[in-house]
């Protein structure tokens, strides 16, 4: 595969090309990333992907933030089921025709509901946790503890700042993402959403205590400062059909 093949990097999304089957808000959202070997990323990558590289190298990213306002095929934003603080382990791939996306080793959240419908659905990785996040003085503190393993948890301090973030194509590379792999019915599936592009500003790790990115295949990576960390006020995103 060349690059000349593969999807172009834009913060500006591709039109879904049909009718959206969801929707979501995603709000107040930390994007923090290590650079990584691609060597790593690959073993985690479901069938038919490769790890897909800036400047050499693959990233991980463990991204809070709080989901609400989800409806599906036009219904009403559903309450309770559809609103919760979601944390993710993220990494970047592409597939044989070129298409990139993101692919969730994991993802924590409150509702039961929601984490069964994702599973069963699209066989996304979702784990039910007790998740939280609690502003004060600036800080956002998310945390998480996945029931029935106690061991799986992050507590995770972020300090957005005023200082936008505009045209730097890493901070393009790991956000502006307009599709997720996931292995499902014995096939690696497309799924792309659509959003207006992110508002982004820089931001600072103020402390964590994370096993979810060695649970992920990382260890050791939570000790080492990320080499980037940004902040989003938020974007409603629509999916489309698998693909």
């Amino acid at each position: 595969m060349t690059d000349a093949a593969m999807d172009p990097i834009s913060a500006v999304a591709p039109r879904l090309g049909g009718r959206a089957s969801s929707s979501q808000r995603w709000s107040n959202l930390m994007f923090v990333h290590w650079r990584v070997e691609a060597a790593l990323v690959a073993p985690l990558l479901p069938e038919g992907l490769v790890p897909d590289e800036i400047d050499g190298t693959s990233w991980v990213g463990l991204i809070p933030f709080v989901l609400d306002r989800a409806t599906v095929f036009g219904s009403p934003p559903i309450p309770y089921f559809g609103s919760f603080v979601e944390v993710n382990v993220r990494l970047y791939a592409v597939d044989a025709n070129g298409h990139r996306g993101v692919v969730f080793v994991s993802l924590e959240a409150s509702r039961l509901a929601a984490v069964l419908a994702a599973r069963a659905l699209f066989s996304i990785p979702y784990m039910w946790s007790r998740t939280r996040l609690e502003v004060a003085t600036g800080d956002y503190r998310y945390t998480s503890r996945r029931h029935l393993a106690a061991g799986a948890h992050t507590d995770i301090v972020v300090r957005p700042t005023t200082r936008p973030v505009v045209g730097d194509p890493l901070a393009d590379f790991l956000t502006a993402r307009w599709a997720l792999f996931t292995r499902t019915r014995g096939r690696t599936v497309h799924l792309r959403n659509h959003h207006e592009p992110w508002e982004l500003f820089q931001a600072e790790l103020v402390s964590l205590d994370d096993t979810l990115l060695a649970m992920a295949g990382f260890p050791g990576l939570a000790g080492r400062a990320p080499e980037s960390v940004l902040y989003s006020p938020g974007v409603t995103t629509w999916f489309g059909a698998a693909g």
